[in-house]
């Protein structure tokens, strides 16, 4: 059994831990796929999946694993029958998981904090996989810039910078990337659509990358061309963007997310702008692209750690005229905040 499982078996206190979900599986497991169960019972740790993936579990999953075919037409119940106390990730599984295992006469023990505090602090591998996605992301964008011209469609712009990520080693997005031009960057998560680019517009795209299994995530806002009409946009550009290097430069290890984002809003505050900063500043990066821990005014107190990886995304939203979001993603390395994300945050013109 490998140490990943072994700590998360032994904080939940289950006689076997049950885990079914894709990115949960993947963290332990180290594979990938869209099915597949791991049963760990302390002493033996499990990997059951289909056809589908036999051989290439067999030859990519973490040491400490027996990998196996799941038998077919049998139950997951009867793979259990040996135990009475069963770990699952309560929060994860759904009313008719949770009444197949009641009625089969397990009882239930949450896995889901035990997962959350392992997966929120980062290995160096983990590390460095979030790294090599934040670079992909970096030069896609260099990349993006200057073949962005008038009359394209968001959705191109958006098509175009997914490519080029693929393009520089990503298997995929972390998320749909977000890409609006003109008022629609006053809408933070605005869907991508058919609105064409004009001389003035301002852009404001949100995008990441996976590699190796994990996330980026960065938001730029940036001008089409100068037409003289932006001054009150450069000045809140240059608000969001100094309460995003104020987070850099003030928040350290043992602060709690309450405490993170207070950072950014109090510094938007002096300007007047903290009652269009409608989201929290931040959010754990990983295997998921929202994780734990938070960086918001209703956080909990959880100190952050070295090795916490998390966004720094201060933005400010005018409904109908514009929008702003400056976003890297960054972690904690003696007890500082260190940039994973390099591209250039002052406001570009193109």
């Amino acid at each position: 059994m490998n140490s990943r499982s072994e700590k998360i078996f032994s904080a939940v206190g289950a006689d076997v831990l049950v885990t079914t979900q894709d990115d949960l599986r993947f963290y332990l497991t180290g594979f990938e796929s869209s099915f597949g169960v791991v049963i760990n019972d302390g002493k033996n740790a499990k990997f059951y999946t289909d056809s589908r993936y036999l051989e290439a579990a067999k030859k990519n999953t973490a040491d400490g694993f027996e990998v196996l075919e799941y038998p077919r037409g049998t139950k997951l119940s009867q793979l259990l029958k040996d135990y009475k106390k069963i770990g699952v990730p309560m929060e994860r599984i759904s009313a008719t998981e949770y009444l197949s295992f009641r009625d089969s006469g397990f009882e239930l023990v949450d896995s889901m904090s035990a997962f959350r505090d392992s997966m929120a602090v980062k290995t160096e591998d983990e590390l460095s996989r979030i790294k090599a996605a934040c670079a992909a992301t970096g030069r896609a964008f260099e990349e993006l810039l200057p073949q962005i011209k008038e009359g394209m469609t968001e959705n191109e712009v958006a098509a175009l910078l997914e490519y080029l990520m693929r393009r520089n080693g990503a298997s995929g997005t972390s998320f749909s990337t977000i890409c609006g031009f003109g008022a629609n960057a006053s809408v933070p998560h605005h869907e991508t659509g058919d609105a064409k680019l004009k001389f003035g517009d301002i852009i404001l795209i949100d995008f990441g990358c996976k590699v190796g299994g994990y996330c980026s995530d960065c938001t730029r806002t940036f001008l089409f061309g100068d037409d003289k009409k932006h001054e009150d946009f450069k000045k809140a550009y240059a608000h969001v963007l100094e309460a995003h290097m104020l987070v850099k430069e003030k928040f350290m290890a043992g602060m709690t997310g309450k405490e993170g984002d207070a950072i950014a809003r109090d510094c938007l505050a002096k300007y007047g702008l903290d009652k269009y900063f409608t989201h929290s500043l931040g959010h754990g990066i990983g295997i998921n692209i929202h994780e734990y821990p938070n960086l918001s005014p209703n956080s909990d107190d959880k100190a952050f750690t070295d090795g916490m990886v998390f966004s720094d995304e201060p933005g400010v939203y005018f409904e109908g005229e514009f929008g702003i979001r400056i976003e890297d993603t960054v972690t904690l390395q003696g007890g500082r905040v260190v940039s994973l994300t390099d591209s250039n945050k002052d406001l570009i013109v193109l």
